[in-house]
């Protein structure tokens, strides 16, 4: 060492980039902010003539939509529902995938499984009818 380099605390380069790490600009605060429910290009839309539903992270495989395309982003002309054949006019936006199903009013009632998932409530029942078959055959094992 010479008696030119005197040690001490190090330059103060390294605090703006803390300060950048603590602090993100207003763009990645909106990003984010951003929730699936609000998010339109996430939303699944159903036809209401013949139920069918199309899923942004699904796609459609028969008519060549890659998945991660969002319903806002097809051709109103030229796209058609894969089973009816029924116009874009023809769906209705019914919301993200992991959005409870029920009215919103009614979400805080019934336990909690009011605010459970269409999937989550399917597991749930046909989980329920498994397990009391399994111990329905169980009685059988009895003498």
């Amino acid at each position: 060492m010479s008696s030119d380099q005197v040690p001490g605390p190090q330059p103060e380069a390294s605090e703006p980039s803390e300060v950048m790490e603590a602090e993100p600009g207003p763009q990645a605060e909106e990003a984010l902010s951003v929730d699936p429910v609000e998010d339109p290009d996430t939303h699944r839309f159903e036809c209401r003539s013949c139920g069918f539903v199309y899923d942004p992270d699904e796609g459609v495989r028969k008519l060549a939509i890659a998945p991660g395309t969002p319903f806002s982003q097809l051709d109103p002309i030229g796209f058609r529902c894969p089973v009816c054949r029924s116009r874009v006019g023809a769906f209705k936006d019914i919301g993200p995938r992991n959005k409870p199903s029920g009215f919103e009013e009614n979400l805080n009632f019934g336990l909690g499984v009011n605010k459970l998932t269409p999937g989550q409530k399917n597991v749930l029942i046909f989980g329920g009818f498994a397990l009391a078959f399994a111990f329905f055959l169980s009685l059988y094992s009895l003498r």
